[in-house]
């Protein structure tokens, strides 16, 4: 079970972008009804078809959103970091929650109940036009994440998920190789292939001298070639 944190929590840097549009009155609201959360690496944060009750802030750590598909294998949806918002569509369309999450490693995720988010932006324009703008590009990125998981080919597909694990993590001291720790298997299941196509991919990655491998860790060495595979699909 998640730890549940009983420190004082300092919204105004957990929340950072929400802070700004409240009115003290709603900040003290927040205040009284956040928690902190702590999940152990490979914790669940929410299953399918569980009733959503909570915006979820991730504080520290990395999450992944994912979906079961046929035969049991799971296809992760997305990847959030810090502070990212997660959890929340589900309340607004009335309905279960479509996908699961877990940690990916230890993290730590601020908790709201939707009531109360719900209650602040029927009176705060500025914070309901903030989940506004967040469902608009969330569905922008579905829209497009679509189109390339169905059209390109295996090597453009992983590509694509190096450039964006590489873009949302960054890059360690050495600036080339991506802050993240990734098993294989969540690497093919976020680039849409079997695990075995991701491993020779990356294999004919790696001999064509365009990352370079040890155990989890990714380098990059040819962003540009990388890219540019990418790019064609």
């Amino acid at each position: 079970m998640p730890g549940n944190s009983k420190e004082v929590i300092d919204l105004s840097s957990t929340l950072p972008e929400i802070w700004r549009m409240l009115s003290d009155l709603e900040r003290n609201l927040l205040r009284e009804n956040a928690r902190m959360l702590n999940f152990k690496k490979n914790e669940l944060i929410y299953l399918e078809d569980e009733i959503p009750k909570d915006l979820m802030c991730l504080f520290k750590g990395k999450v992944k959103i994912y979906k079961s598909g046929v035969g049991g294998r799971s296809q992760i949806i997305r990847i959030i970091r810090p502070v990212m918002y997660f959890g929340y569509r589900a309340y607004f369309a009335r309905e279960p929650y479509v996908t699961a999450a877990s940690a990916f490693e230890a993290c730590t995720v601020c908790m709201i109940p939707m009531e109360v988010i719900e209650k602040i932006l029927r009176k705060n324009g500025d914070f309901a036009m903030f989940f506004i703008q967040m469902l608009s590009v969330d569905l922008g990125i579905a829209d497009q994440r679509v189109v390339n998981l169905t059209q390109k080919h295996v090597r453009g597909r992983l590509a694509e998920s190096l450039i964006f694990l590489m873009e949302s993590y960054g890059l360690e001291e050495d600036e080339a190789t991506i802050n993240i720790y990734l098993a294989r298997e969540d690497l093919a299941s976020l680039s849409n292939m079997t695990t075995s196509n991701a491993i020779r991919t990356l294999s004919n990655f790696v001999n064509e001298r365009i990352i370079a491998v040890d155990g989890r860790k990714i380098k990059i060495i040819d962003e540009e070639r990388l890219r540019k595979i990418s790019r064609i699909g």
